[in-house]
């Protein structure tokens, strides 16, 4: 395998907004039948994405430290920043009319956020919530599962090296008032995005491979957490993607006891949020599929991802096809846009919140309203 360019730094995220104009929105390639539109924009950095129970999607940043809510008004999206300053607040969580905000170093709650996006109030619930603040690889990803509960992924404070299981490299869950942690996944090197199936109501959650190891490989990582096997090993920092043991942080059968992935995502994808579909807008074989925004790649020198792609599930493996491309010229190695979460409204449309530009696209299928059950 090639050895990487030590060479490659990261694209930095524009802080500034990018005119509707500037949005390539006509080079965005959807299957047949879809349709792309700009749904908000002028949001700098804008990342994961949460919806409120009156409407209300919220998103988070990196670079640019605000939390975005947006609202929509007879087709008007405008949005607010409801809370600035903080250190890479990308881990959103709604539930109970309260959003959960965290950071690197600090955990939010904003109470009644829905009625009060003019004077938001967060109160800093870092105590509670008892998030490890490392900086590398600590933005986190958050969501509420099934049970009720708080799920956060917490990276591991390195590209590769050996890890505190029970501290970092991890997916875990706790009761919304912070108590009662239970770790629900070990061996995790940085995962930005997860979501329960439909139907199983199983945990699958992305994961991000090692640098500098070889630009292909290994590969990202969808990952299932199948029913007894919570608290499961995925192979961090000994084995990654399919059985590829770590030429540099070594141990004896590297790959024995890892529960190995669903499916692989490419080298160095940038693979993050990730959503199941149930809507009805769109046709029937996508119907407890996986949308998964890959980021694309910034340590390869043939770039690589930059798109969303949908993971078509089989008991306990996914096949990976495209869905959503043209951000990425192959042929000059240039991209226009960082695709980076995606969320499924009521209706059974799809937004997808793209980084670079700083907005959020809507993809809708035929006429764009729902279809019949």
């Amino acid at each position: 395998k090639t050895k990487q360019d030590k060479g490659l730094k990261p694209h930095a995220t524009p802080l500034t907004v990018t005119p509707l104009e500037k949005i390539p929105l006509a080079k965005i390639k959807v299957p047949t039948g879809f349709k792309v539109e700009v749904w908000a924009h002028g949001m700098p950095g804008i990342r994961m994405l949460t919806r409120g129970d009156k409407g209300t999607v919220f998103g988070g940043t990196r670079a640019i430290g605000k939390v975005y809510a947006i609202t929509d008004k007879g087709g008007q999206r405008t949005h607010k920043v409801v809370l600035e300053g903080q250190q890479q607040p990308n881990g959103l969580a709604f539930a109970k009319g309260t959003l959960f905000v965290v950071t690197v170093d600090k955990s939010f709650r904003l109470d009644g956020i829905e009625d009060k996006l003019d004077s938001p109030q967060a109160t800093d619930v870092s105590d509670k919530l008892n998030m490890p603040a490392s900086v590398h690889h600590n933005w986190k990803f958050s969501g509420v599962g099934p049970d009720g509960k708080l799920y956060t992924a917490i990276g591991s404070p390195c590209n590769v090296c050996e890890i505190n299981t029970g501290m970092h490299g991890l997916i875990r869950r706790q009761n919304l008032d912070g108590s009662n942690i239970e770790v629900v996944a070990r061996g995790v090197r940085n995962s930005v995005g997860f979501d329960w199936h439909p139907q199983t109501k199983e945990l699958w959650f992305t994961d991000n491979g090692p640098d500098w190891i070889s630009n292909d490989g290994p590969e990202e990582e969808l990952n299932r957490v199948a029913k007894g096997n919570e608290g499961g090993h995925f192979g961090f920092p000994y084995c990654h993607a399919n059985g590829v043991a770590d030429p540099s942080v070594k141990r004896p059968n590297a790959c024995a006891g890892v529960t190995l992935p669903a499916a692989t995502l490419g080298p160095h994808a940038g693979a993050l949020g990730m959503r199941f579909y149930s809507g009805n807008m769109f046709p029937a074989n996508y119907k407890n599929t996986a949308f998964i925004a890959r980021r694309g790649s910034w340590n390869r020198e043939q770039k690589f991802g930059y798109d969303v792609v949908q993971a078509k599930i089989n008991g306990g493996k996914a096949t990976i096809t495209p869905f959503m491309t043209g951000f990425l010229d192959t042929k000059t190695n240039a991209f226009i846009g960082r695709p980076v979460d995606v969320l499924q409204l009521p209706d059974g449309s799809l937004l997808v919140a793209d980084e670079f530009n700083g907005a959020i696209y809507r993809v809708t299928y035929g006429s764009g309203k729902t279809a019949n059950k």
